[in-house]
């Protein structure tokens, strides 16, 4: 797209700012150092025992005893050890990195002094921190909690753009969940899927943009980033005391290039249009390897639709589509019982775009998908039915589809599939 006059200034401006700033370079073919040991646990090699004999399973148990490394195909999602570790937290994302993870996720949010923290909504603080047990805080939320009683749930609303930084930083995170029975803020913090675990439910700590920048950047063997800025809810309407979307979206980015960190590291995400045609218009090469979420197909009457678009996004400068891996897959095979890559996908590679998918390992047991009406396993949950499927499905989407990267709730078992294949993550700078 071309970019306007003001557009050109600030252009200029992110030129200064990064020019002002010394540019850590990537380091993707430095070995990682011999102290670090990548540490996959057991769940990988669980999950390929469950698999039914085929060459795949097979290939898949040769790697039992290969070296693993650091893969950037395998994207830690919240932090990578979300199955297990409360989501966008430093523990969740030294876990996601000690799996393997060669790029790790932060969702970006804004506190109510309009500074960047890292939380999956702007609005969750009540499921996935303390905040309501801290009466001080919880008396700032913008709906205050209120028990169940006969005919309603438990609820509350506690958004980080009702608190400011310094308040935001005394936090503990929690596992996402709540009681929807409770009648007692206490109660209420309960509610963990069955599937995860609480056992290490024991207060993480919170990171802000600058702290999760730091932390990814130290750790050992190198790893990138991919922020994603989380869409404003109809409960925090924009502009936020003055601050625009625009702003928000510019401020996500000066954030890495105050860091130093050049943009072939970073991909930054969205689902809005609008901040991703602003990154490629006022930070072009950011913008180059940004990354459009896609959800329009999440109603069944759109997914045509959704496809049809795919072309046009590749024409106006996207290159980086991510749908659900749902998107992604169907049903098919002399048989029609085997997983396929989908019309979406066909479409998306035709197209030229780069994929990469979301979010593995959030689903618990695939016994119970259909039986749940489970979300990411929706476009083929009739013919799945044991674990070992997981890997029959990632094997589609790395070695058919060939999308570029996969988010994670627990990174083991998408890195253990990245290095077993020597699959190559996304590329920085590829697209400029």
């Amino acid at each position: 797209m071309r970019a306007t006059t003001s557009s050109v200034a600030l252009l200029a401006l992110a030129a200064n700012l990064a020019a002002a700033v010394p540019v850590k370079k990537p380091r993707w073919q430095h070995p990682v150092p011999d102290d670090y040991l990548v540490s996959l646990g057991p769940r990988p090699y669980y999950l390929v025992q469950n698999m039914t004999d085929s060459p795949l399973k097979q290939q898949l148990e040769a790697c039992y005893n290969k070296p693993v490394g650091i893969h950037g195909w395998s994207i830690g999602h919240r932090g990578g050890g979300t199955l297990q570790i409360p989501e966008e937290t430093t523990q969740s994302t030294e876990a996601g990195a000690r799996m393997g993870a060669g790029v790790l996720e932060c969702d970006v949010a804004f506190t109510s002094d309009l500074e960047l923290v890292c939380r999956h909504d702007i609005c969750d603080l009540h499921t996935t921190t303390d905040i309501l047990l801290r009466p001080e805080l919880a008396a700032k939320c913008r709906v205050p909690f209120t028990p169940a009683n006969a005919t309603s749930p438990a609820n509350a609303l506690c958004c980080t753009a009702d608190i400011t930084l310094a308040e935001y930083g005394t936090l503990c995170s929690k596992m996402d969940g709540f009681n929807r029975s409770a009648t007692t803020v206490e109660a209420y913090q309960h509610g963990t899927p069955s599937f995860r675990t609480d056992l290490y439910n024991t207060c993480g700590q919170v990171m802000t943009l600058e702290s999760y920048i730091d932390l990814v950047d130290s750790l050992p063997g190198y790893r990138n980033f991919t922020p994603e800025l989380k869409t404003p809810p109809s409960a925090v309407p924009m502009p936020f005391k003055g601050y625009t979307q625009a702003q928000y979206a510019r401020d996500m980015i000066n954030t890495f290039v105050k860091k130093g960190i050049a943009a072939e590291r970073v991909w930054p995400q969205s689902f809005n249009p609008a901040d991703i045609y602003l990154w490629l218009n006022e930070f072009p090469q950011w913008g180059a390897q940004a990354v459009y979420l896609d959800e329009d197909a999440d109603v069944a009457s759109n997914y045509t639709a959704a496809v049809a678009k795919l072309p046009a996004l590749k024409a106006s400068g996207v290159n980086i589509i991510a749908p659900p891996y749902n998107y992604l897959l169907s049903v098919g095979g002399p048989n029609n019982d085997s997983i396929v890559p989908s019309m979406y996908a066909t479409a998306a590679k035709e197209a030229g775009l780069d994929i990469i998918a979301w979010s593995f390992e959030r689903s618990g047991p695939l016994d119970l998908v259909e039986e749940n009406g489970d979300y990411y396993w929706s476009s083929v949950a009739p013919i799945v039915s044991y674990d070992g499927q997981v890997y029959e499905a990632l094997d589609v989407l790395g070695r058919e589809i060939g999308i570029i990267g996969m988010f994670s709730d627990w990174s083991a078992t998408v890195s253990y599939y990245a290095n077993c294949f020597d699959l190559a993550g996304p590329q920085g700078g590829k697209y400029y």
